[in-house]
């Protein structure tokens, strides 16, 4: 829910909304997105290079997710407008776009046919840029509604409003979700529609209500294993899909039995882990990842669900900065 407009938010006063500086330059902004240009070009050359197996439906012929991370950056760039009210700008994008979905462009995304052109090659990726720049206005809102809004008045009757507030909210989405794949659209990832945008909304936030609540669990706190991961989310995530392609180069997956696909999965989790673990240990960290991670950290924890886990450790220390 930590996103660069909130933390711009912060060195300004809540009550000037003309002092509001929460954008970098175009300058700045390009010399962030670099990097995931750099990690979107080399996965492109590496898949191709050994012939990996690529599911062009996906994203494109060229594209990839690195690439979307980069635009929405970008775009964020462009736009100069206070997290109370950005959100409205992103429904508005997310409304016009599901229009012109429903209206034919599903078709021509989810379709076979492919032009020569750089766009026709790359529909779903370029496209999908609109959904997903939609859902990160959404959750810059969210967040500063739920976390930031009043925080000077941090006390435990906040808290247990904020819970509410994420358990409301959680329910809302999974019904909007509902309706929209019923009546409007069914969910697909490859066009990031509006159902689909809900969805992974109501998942982040029911799973941030877990673990909200589960601090009235007596014993339970986070591990060290989790803080590990909070201090390398992205670099985690580049380890987890380099150690899936060799899994791919080196196994049938599709062949492989019950028992040897259990036998992968925990060898994967296990190495995961341990490297992740012994970067934390050692006190090695990938700084100008951080950065993209504060940046537009929820669009990756959206798409990778498998690092929710630490959403809920990553806001808290917000709040706890916020109270000094």
């Amino acid at each position: 829910m930590v996103s660069t407009p909130l933390k711009g938010y912060m060195k300004t006063s809540s009550n000037d909304l003309g002092r509001w500086r929460n954008m970098p330059g175009w300058k700045t902004a390009l010399q962030s997105t670099w990097p995931l240009i750099l990690l979107g070009v080399a996965r492109l050359v590496s898949t191709a290079g050994v012939d990996y197996q690529v599911h062009v439906g996906e994203y494109g012929v060229h594209w990839n997710f690195f690439f979307t991370l980069a635009a929405v950056s970008l775009l964020t760039s462009a736009i100069n407008i206070h997290p109370q009210y950005c959100g409205i700008l992103g429904l508005c994008i997310l409304i016009g776009y599901q229009i012109f979905l429903v209206q034919g462009l599903n078709t021509y995304l989810l379709s076979d046919v492919r032009g020569m052109g750089i766009i026709s090659q790359n529909k779903e990726g370029i496209f999908s840029i609109f959904g997903y720049f939609g859902m990160y206005l959404v959750c810059v809102q969210m967040g500063y509604q739920l976390f930031f809004k009043n925080n000077n008045s941090a006390s435990s009757h906040k808290d247990q409003l904020i819970r509410k507030g994420v358990c409301a909210v959680s329910v809302i989405l999974w019904l909007l979700t509902l309706f929209l794949n019923h009546y409007v659209e069914r969910v697909s990832r490859r066009t990031c529609n509006m159902a689909y945008v809900m969805l992974v909304l109501a998942v982040n936030f029911e799973v941030l209500a877990i673990f909200m609540f589960s601090e009235f669990t007596p014993g339970i706190n986070f591990t060290a294993l989790e803080g590990a991961f909070n201090q390398n989310l992205l670099a985690s995530f580049l380890l987890a899909n380099i150690l899936t392609g060799l899994v791919n180069l080196s196994v049938d997956t599709l062949s492989a039995s019950s028992n040897q696909a259990l036998v992968i999965l925990v060898f994967y989790a296990f190495l995961l882990c341990l490297f992740t673990g012994l970067a934390n240990l050692y006190g090695v960290r990938l700084k100008f990842l951080d950065v993209r991670i504060e940046k537009i950290n929820l669009g990756i924890v959206i798409r990778y669900r498998d690092c929710l886990h630490s959403v809920y450790y990553y806001v808290r220390k917000w709040q706890e900065k916020l109270a000094i």
